[in-house]
């Protein structure tokens, strides 16, 4: 009996949607031993009051499903942090949402929100889960580039690529690759736009503590008037070093937040429920000194990083908040950035991302992506290796 095979295939979509950059160099730092700088993973301390408190909660017998939208102590934990924080009112039982990371938040938000052959605006250098999230749905992305190195925003080129399918524009500040931290007067502009032309706003705030150099973090919800249009993704995975945990939450106005959170169960159900009662314990324990001094440590490893990359003959761009660096490796052999992140993996055991990831059109051959969020005898490793490097 022969095989119908024009039935037994990948969707249309399938080709485009590849394992990111990220994930292979980290498979290929594995390979070889290498120090992992391609991968955001996050590997610091996580801090005692979450250790503590996942381990209670796993023996409390805290290990089955949560409601759909986690449990309350955390939503309610959320929602002061983000008065006090980012200035942003949230109803802990109608407008806060726990999600499987700040990824989770993203897909479920979309699938929501979108219809196939809808626009979304997305700045470049973008964060490739958010572009390959947009497209596995069929929704179309615009790309508007950012200015190299400095990081502005061409209100131009914003405006123009607005059309009438246009349904949202995504903002991640402190930004992934290239560390930008939106300004007070950018995300007024961005608003301003979003209301002009009836406009979701889509902000991954994942990174909000990571701030340098007196940056400040400055929330679209926060906004007069945003609130009601504003989707706010973030998550404890970068904050308390707790990647592996799946601990992401959003908050959105209860017009939204229920259909996002019908979706959210569907591909997720929850997020891992001890964790979630381990997160609430860091929420309520830490003070405020915990993350002010998480950024000066941060600013530390930013520094160490940007000068082994400098000694190697990497120019980085120095960024104002997140945890990565974007450098310039015109040096490294190799035609692509893909192939100059292999080159250099081979040569130093330092692995970073193809800058090609976060770019269109071609762009980004000539740089690749570090993170420093590692523990400093790993950072210190990984930077003598750069320092030593000779092309």
């Amino acid at each position: 009996m022969g095989t119908v095979t024009e039935k037994l295939r990948l969707s249309e979509i399938s080709p485009r949607i590849m394992q990111s950059e990220i994930r292979s160099m980290t498979v290929e730092c594995d390979r070889v031993g290498g120090v992992n700088l391609a991968q955001g993973v996050c590997d610091t301390v996580v801090p005692a009051p979450v250790v503590e408190n996942a381990i209670k909660a796993i023996h409390d017998g805290h290990n089955i499903y949560t409601r759909l939208d986690g449990i309350a102590p955390l939503r309610q934990a959320i929602a002061r942090k983000m008065a006090h924080y980012n200035s942003v009112a949230a109803d802990p039982d109608s407008e806060v949402l726990v999600t499987s990371g700040a990824t989770g938040g993203m897909y479920a938000t979309c699938l929501a929100l979108f219809d196939p052959g809808d626009e979304v605006i997305v700045f470049e250098p973008f964060y490739g889960y958010h572009l390959n999230t947009l497209l596995s749905l069929r929704v179309q992305t615009k790309a508007v580039p950012l200015t190299m190195h400095t990081w502005e925003i061409d209100f131009d080129a914003l405006r123009s690529a607005v059309t009438p399918r246009t349904r949202a524009i995504i903002i991640n500040s402190p930004s992934n690759p290239c560390g930008k931290v939106f300004t007070h007067s950018e995300i007024e502009k961005i608003a301003a736009l979003a209301e002009e032309h009836d406009l979701f706003i889509l902000t991954d705030e994942i990174y909000e503590y990571f701030l340098f150099d007196g940056a400040e973090h400055i929330s679209p919800a926060s906004l007069p008037g945003m609130a009601e249009r504003t989707i706010t993704i973030s998550g404890l995975s970068k904050t308390f070093s707790i990647t592996g945990w799946r601990i992401g939450y959003l908050v959105a106005d209860k017009r939204w937040l229920g259909s996002i959170a019908y979706f959210h169960d569907l591909t997720y159900v929850c997020a891992p429920s001890p964790f979630q009662y381990a997160s609430v314990a860091g929420l309520v324990e830490l003070p405020d000194s915990f993350y002010t001094q998480m950024a000066v440590e941060y600013q530390a490893k930013r520094d160490m990083l940007c000068g082994a990359l400098q000694a190697a003959g990497f120019e980085p761009s120095i960024p104002q908040g997140a945890y990565y660096v974007l450098a310039d490796v015109s040096a490294v052999p190799g035609v692509t950035a893909r192939e100059k992140a292999r080159n250099l993996l081979a040569k130093t055991g330092v692995a970073g991302v193809a800058g090609s990831a976060f770019f269109t059109g071609g762009r980004g051959e000539d740089i690749l992506r570090f993170c420093f969020a590692k523990r400093d005898e790993d950072l210190k490793k990984a930077c003598d290796a750069l320092r030593g490097y000779r092309g």
